[in-house]
């Protein structure tokens, strides 16, 4: 799966902390867009989606969110809350984000601007396109059949 955690770097003394994020040092892609969100409720659900094309790193910059993450080759849960560690995500990853803690502040960097026909909203054409691929790389040599 097209997931990595990967571990920020921190600099602090007792002023407090600071994480810089830089692309090619800790980001492995060009910024094109920050978003984040925040007063989500606990039971609300979030994403629900994939990306034919873009990348992300996710932050919680605050609090807890649990992510289901599914490459088409079943599912994995991912809890962040450490603002200290990022959750790369690749292209072709299904998510979807939920157990939201109350003073939750969720940040994402994306590779690209937003784009609607990059989103697959549907699960079940999720699953036949990633499985496509899956069987294309297979075929192409990249992936062990």
């Amino acid at each position: 799966m097209q997931i990595e955690r990967i571990q920020l770097q921190q600099h602090g003394d007792d002023r407090g902390m600071l994480i810089a994020l830089e692309k090619d040092r800790n980001v492995p892609f060009d910024i094109r867009r920050v978003y984040y969100m925040f007063a989500t409720r606990g039971e609300v659900h979030r994403g629900r989606h994939a990306h034919r094309h873009l990348r992300q790193l996710v932050v919680t910059v605050r609090g807890s969110v649990t992510i289901l993450l599914d490459d088409g080759d079943g599912p994995t849960e991912v809890q962040l809350d450490d603002p200290s560690q990022g959750l790369l995500l690749g292209r072709m990853v299904w998510r979807e984000l939920y157990n939201f803690s109350e003073d939750c502040v969720l940040m994402v960097l994306a590779d690209q601007f937003y784009d609607a026909a990059d989103y697959i909203t549907n699960y079940d054409e999720f699953l036949r396109e990633a499985r496509a691929g899956l069987r294309m790389a297979a075929y192409d040599g990249d992936v062990a059949a």
